[in-house]
């Protein structure tokens, strides 16, 4: 069922959704959250998609926030709000209500939010494109227990990831960061087979690709040892090779779908690592609304401290992301002797 409402108010599109509810014969709320997102008419179709297929796991009252530029001055400088109301199938497992701000009201986004929230449910603001530098700062943002962002759309990712953890507040998290977690839980897997010390680790995958270089980050701040970031065609990651006391280890994927486990003295493994579609990363993030320390921790190890093997920076701040880095030390931490080569799985 769909209720169109043009030029209304927060207090008529609570009024409307009530209407629904009792028209499709279920005036209770069985929703466990409320998902913004936060997005432009182009990427609308496609986010608000990915929400309903993650609404199967986790039924929600989802809110898209459209702001629309109007074409004349007179119209730009009207305030508007129109609404279109979603429920039952139409809205997948919750209710949906896409909001279109037109002139001034588009700098008051979180007005028009704030009286559609679920009451005593958990809120998650989720910008698929153009999230703000500070998302925690952020007008919509400050309503959240969980923000997240994607800088896989960036222009430039490598930046983005800087910009992200100058910025990190607990409960940020970001979807190229949830890409990798089938990564890191086969990573661990490995590692937790054999008893050997890493030495050093190889994290290969496309150019400019922030999972890459979260990966890479998190390797080289849980393990303590040098990691280089080298460059493939893709798709996405295709292999994280790890040099350990006992021989090497290697997970590689050149298809995006099938990769191979390699263990010195173990017949090699296919494994299913296949990429993974939208909908699936926003249910991933959706189960857990705390802060993520791990990704804190792999965020603020930062790209400014990963250099080209030889101890040089190979990028600078403010600079874009190169090919062929490799982690240096922390300059406070102790003997890879003395740290632990095991890695941690979220």
């Amino acid at each position: 069922m769909k209720i169109d409402l043009t030029d209304t108010t927060s207090s008529k599109i609570n009024k409307a959704l009530v209407q629904g509810r009792r028209a499709i014969g279920t005036p209770a709320v069985g929703m466990v959250l409320t998902l913004v997102l936060v997005t432009d008419e182009e990427n609308q179709y496609d986010a608000l998609k990915a929400a309903n297929e993650a609404s199967r796991e986790h039924p929600s009252r989802k809110l898209v926030v459209v702001k629309r530029v109007s074409r004349s001055p007179r119209d730009r400088a009207k305030p508007r709000l129109d609404a279109e109301v979603r429920v039952g199938t139409d809205a997948g497992t919750g209710e949906t209500v896409v909001l279109r701000l037109y002139g001034e009201v588009m700098d008051h986004a979180q007005s028009v939010v704030l009286p559609l929230l679920l009451p005593d449910a958990p809120v998650v603001v989720w910008w698929p494109v153009n999230a703000p530098v500070n998302p925690a700062k952020d007008a919509l943002g400050k309503l959240a227990q969980r923000r997240v962002t994607d800088t896989y759309s960036a222009e430039d990712p490598v930046a983005e990831l800087r910009a992200r953890a100058d910025a990190y507040t607990p409960g940020d998290t970001d979807l190229s960061w949830t890409r990798i977690t089938p990564w890191r839980s086969m990573v661990a897997a490995a590692l937790d087979q054999v008893a050997c010390d890493v030495t050093s680790v190889e994290v290969e995958g496309e150019e400019h690709n922030p999972s890459c270089e979260l990966l890479a980050m998190w390797l080289a701040d849980r393990l303590h040892v040098p990691v280089k970031r080298s460059v493939s065609k893709g798709p996405g990651l295709t292999a994280v090779r790890m040099e350990t006391s006992c021989g090497p280890i290697k997970l590689d994927r050149a298809d995006g779908s099938l990769a191979t486990l390699s263990i010195q003295g173990q017949p090699d493994r296919a494994v299913a690592l296949k990429r993974r579609e939208t909908s699936e990363l926003i249910a991933e993030e959706l189960r857990r609304l705390d802060p993520d320390d791990t990704y804190a921790s792999a965020l603020r190890f930062g790209v400014d401290r990963l250099s080209d093997g030889e101890g040089s920076p190979a990028r600078k701040s403010g600079a874009g992301g190169t090919a062929g880095a490799a982690s240096a030390k922390p300059a406070t931490a102790a003997t890879p002797a003395a740290m632990p080569k095991k890695a941690e799985s979220k």
